[in-house]
């Protein structure tokens, strides 16, 4: 009879223990997914900023906006590069940027979303930024290889640094999962 009441005492310690390691383990997760909670978000705003911004252009002359913008920063408007510039500019229509702005808009909302569920540490947040970002990559790259620019590299690295930490996070979770419930049957 002792034996058995020591036995299930030892095995309570053990699951008691095992249920403190995760929890311990889980704080320094709680900061990286409010970091990228807040990187999302942040995404979140810009996107938002950038789908106001082409709806807003909709109703004006964007070549008078970009020489305006040009004047503004004090660049000499016979550079080479602003008549490049000038050329593309006459090149977007109305509908490109009403496109361009609901699309913006409608990331925004996925940031949002991606953003708060990672925040309150949803477990389905983590699967959809996973997969969100995985299926992403493959785009990221191709634009990389046709464009290179150390923008696109940044994007690429940061992308890559926040889908490793969820899978590891997803797969830590389960393992400490695992570790609790079977701390837990027993005693």
């Amino acid at each position: 009879m002792a034996k058995q009441r020591e036995f299930r005492t030892r095995m309570h310690e053990r699951g008691s223990q095992s249920r403190i390691k995760v929890a311990l383990s889980r704080i320094g997760h709680e900061r990286g997914l409010l970091l990228v909670g807040l990187f999302k978000l942040s995404k979140a705003i810009f996107f938002t900023a950038v789908g106001a911004g082409a709806l807003d252009l909709m109703n004006k002359n964007i070549n008078d906006v970009v020489m305006h913008v040009i004047d503004a920063l004090r660049i000499d408007p016979e550079r080479h590069f602003v008549g490049i510039l000038m050329e593309h500019v006459g090149l977007i229509q109305p509908h490109d940027l009403r496109r361009a702005g609901i699309l913006s808009f409608l990331y925004a909302c996925v940031c949002v979303v991606e953003g708060t569920g990672l925040m309150l540490e949803k477990r389905w947040a983590e699967y959809f930024t996973t997969i969100l970002t995985a299926l992403g990559l493959p785009w990221e790259i191709y634009e990389l290889l046709h464009r290179y620019s150390p923008y696109k590299v940044g994007l690429l690295v940061i992308n890559l640094a926040v889908l490793l930490y969820l899978v590891w996070i997803l797969k830590k979770r389960r393992e400490d999962e695992g570790v609790s419930y079977s701390g837990e049957g027993e005693g």
